[in-house]
């Protein structure tokens, strides 16, 4: 589908034909081609989202909490898309400023090209990021990921980080996007509240997280790895815990700009975990003795 197909609307609330139908303080939506709801077309289509919602300045958001999440967390609604039996759902979020629509399943799903079994859609605003030197600034323990594109896996270590007491996430320039709809619903929107930032250029902005302060930490299922049990307390005082893609792992580049290579032991012949696991684990094991 080209991008053309999906032009962004000059306003959201403008549509022809008048401004619908009230449904319960909602406007009603009845073709899924309104142009209206153009920012949720096709939001199972993973490239051309890539390609739509960073450039536009927009990402969506599915489900209440997460919503709310956002809106706490002070990204400001473009628009609420809504199954209709679901409106009153929305409550005080839907004086947040931004229109809402309602739409059957049916149509709905015509829309977006899933079942939106969660009956609650957002789009958002994106917000300017932070440099990394912002965001070293203000932290004392990070993750950096390297080519981390799996949007379940990152959002699966968002929500890990966030839990267990790391400041921010450092990505390279090839990772998927936190804000795509899979990784903020994967992290229960706990990519709202984890600062982070592209470290570009890769790897060689690692050269400025070490020049920072930090202990890069690249994780590997190498025999002569460290076991992180073993860190000793300097190297766990300020560390940055690098991670590569599933499968691939780290490269060699990378691998080489870091201070000390760990592995977490494994048992049963099994060699490694999945990334988000990994980093789950590690992040507990940097942090079990920070106070709670």
């Amino acid at each position: 589908m080209p991008e053309e197909t999906i032009p962004l609307p000059s306003t959201v609330e403008s549509a022809p034909g008048g401004a619908g139908v009230p449904v319960g303080g909602a406007v009603e939506i009845t073709d899924p081609d309104d142009p209206r709801i153009a920012d949720y077309r096709a939001l199972t289509d993973v490239e051309l989202r890539t390609r739509w919602e960073p450039p536009h300045g927009l990402f969506i958001a599915e489900g209440e909490l997460v919503l709310r999440r956002a809106v706490r967390a002070g990204y400001r609604p473009r628009s609420f898309l809504v199954d209709a039996k679901r409106v009153d759902q929305l409550g005080d979020l839907a004086t947040a400023g931004a229109p809402v629509y309602a739409a059957s399943p049916a149509v709905l799903e015509q829309a977006t090209g899933f079942h939106v079994h969660r009956g609650v859609l957002a789009s958002f605003h994106r917000r300017e990021l932070p440099t990394p030197a912002q965001v070293l600034a203000a932290a004392r323990r990070v993750v950096v990921l390297e080519d981390v594109n799996n949007h379940t896996n990152l959002g699966a270590i968002f929500r890990a980080v966030a839990g267990l007491g790391v400041d921010a996430v450092l990505l390279s320039p090839s990772c998927a996007d936190p804000l795509y709809r899979r990784s903020v619903r994967v992290s229960m929107g706990e990519v709202f509240a984890v600062p982070y930032a592209t470290l570009d250029p890769w790897p060689g902005g690692l050269a400025g997280v070490r020049a920072a302060g930090f202990t890069v930490l690249a994780m590997t299922p190498a025999p002569d790895a460290v076991p992180i049990q073993r860190l000793d307390a300097a190297q766990r005082a300020r560390s940055a815990l690098l991670l590569g893609a599933e499968g691939a792992g780290l490269t060699r580049a990378a691998m080489d700009a870091a201070d000390v290579r760990v592995v977490i032991p494994m048992r049963r012949g099994v060699d490694s975990l999945n990334v988000a696991a990994a980093t789950a684990v590690a992040c507990w094991e940097l942090g079990r003795d920070d106070p709670i």
